[in-house]
């Protein structure tokens, strides 16, 4: 069988060198952090720049968290403008490999099956990574660095641990290799799907590295773990039995569709009631422009650290799957009137609508306002083609023009940060 090669290939603190590249600045030297102002100096920082993290300052860290005799760029966050780099990057990966040998992992790192093209190119596998990063930085003025395995997961840790500490950032693995280089390496979060947890729950048996991972005994491993510790034991070895074509043809047992907020002050248990009726009117347009329907709602309410209380969760099924305002909205008002502390500041708010299938399959039900419905349908697709002509916040409900309301801020946000336009 012939031997698979990927490469992992991630673009170096992205969202800081996007807004170096754009101030005519060497994202390699310059100092600069991405991060909102207006949010205070408690805002995480979605990215700070590799000259940064040269002097200390962790990644993800908080405004305030800077040392003061760091002088540096704030850039606030414009998630339009990443998107587009993504694409350009994306554009480029395309020049060398077809789509279905690409995996996009996040809006920087994507995987690739090279395997049939380093004959077809004549190269050897770091030849073709390496021209491929240098068609990336002449493209979009971006660093990369890259991953080289013989499996995914070798790949994936290639980048993360290896590539760090090599010349031109590009980093192999084999089984072999992985062993005999890696077996020692701590922490154990530095590997691919190990938290904190995880690791927590190995040292309190005495396991704190991968060989000592590959030496324990599977049963203890199965009995903490359950199924979770057939992928610890193959990632201890250095095995990973999901391809690429594994990737593409995955298919869901379940669907579902989510939004979800945190806020920036301490809100009520009434103004808390209108953000899930928000929510609610949000996820039922993205049903509705999908042609979906949802068979069950979750609402989830966090609450303010001060107030010492955990998370609330409940969940309903509805009688028949629905994307429709007026018959979504109740059941999760329900929800959220049994679940949340009403005494509690909320501080982060989740809705989810689960069951998601196509409206085709849905069943109709006895007590249902066909009429009605179809007329809340029509108005649907009105109102969601005003929005795609003119913009999202073109046409909004009268709650969300209510002091507590989030949509028409949300509405002008990608992912929860500004999109920059």
């Amino acid at each position: 069988m012939e031997e698979r090669i990927y490469f992992c290939i991630d673009l170096k603190s992205f969202y800081a060198s996007v807004e170096c590249v754009e101030r005519g600045l060497d994202p390699m030297q310059a100092n600069l952090a991405v991060a909102d102002p207006e949010r205070g100096s408690g805002t995480l920082c979605l990215a700070i720049s590799p000259s940064m993290k040269a002097m200390g300052v962790k990644n993800r860290c908080r405004v305030y968290q800077i040392p003061k005799h760091i002088n540096y760029i704030m850039a606030p966050p414009r998630m339009k403008l990443y998107i587009d780099y993504s694409a350009d990057v994306y554009a480029v990966y395309l020049k060398y490999f077809a789509k279905e040998d690409i995996h996009v992992y996040s809006i920087d790192e994507a995987f690739l099956d090279a395997t049939g093209y380093l004959s077809l190119y004549g190269l050897t596998a770091r030849e073709l990574a390496g021209r491929v990063m240098d068609e990336v930085k002449k493209a979009t003025g971006l660093t990369a660095a890259a991953g080289i395995g013989t499996n995914l997961y070798l790949a994936k840790v290639a980048l993360d641990i290896t590539a760090k500490h090599v010349q031109g950032n590009i980093g192999y693995l084999d089984e072999n290799l992985y062993q005999e280089t890696l077996w020692n390496h701590r922490p154990l979060t530095d590997f691919w799907r190990v938290g904190a947890g995880i690791e927590k729950r190995l040292g309190h048996v005495g396991i704190l590295t991968m060989g000592d991972l590959a030496q324990a005994d599977e049963d203890m491993l199965y009995r903490m773990f359950g199924i979770d510790a057939e992928l610890l034991i193959d990632h201890a070895w250095g095995r990973e039995s999901t391809s690429m074509e594994d990737i593409k043809s995955y298919q869901p047992k379940s669907n579902s569709l989510s939004t979800s907020q945190v806020l920036l002050r301490d809100y009520t248990f009434g103004e808390g009631r209108l953000l899930v009726k928000e929510m609610v009117d949000s996820l039922c347009l993205d049903l509705a422009s999908q042609g979906l329907a949802a068979r069950s709602i979750t609402v989830t309410v966090g609450y303010s650290h001060e107030a010492g209380q955990e998370p609330s969760s409940g969940s309903v099924s509805m009688p028949t799957a629905a994307n429709s305002y007026s018959m979504a909205a109740p059941y999760a008002l329900g929800v959220y009137e049994r679940i949340a502390q009403r005494d509690k500041p909320i501080r982060k708010l989740s809705v989810s609508c689960n069951g998601v299938a196509h409206e085709v399959y849905g069943q109709y039900h006895l007590f249902t306002d066909d009429a009605a419905l179809e007329r809340e349908r029509r108005l649907q697709q009105a109102v969601l083609e005003i929005k795609r002509r003119y913009g999202r916040n073109a046409l909004v409900r009268g709650m969300d023009l209510l002091e507590a309301g989030t949509t028409l801020e949300r509405n002008r946000q990608i992912g929860g940060h500004k999109s920059g336009e």
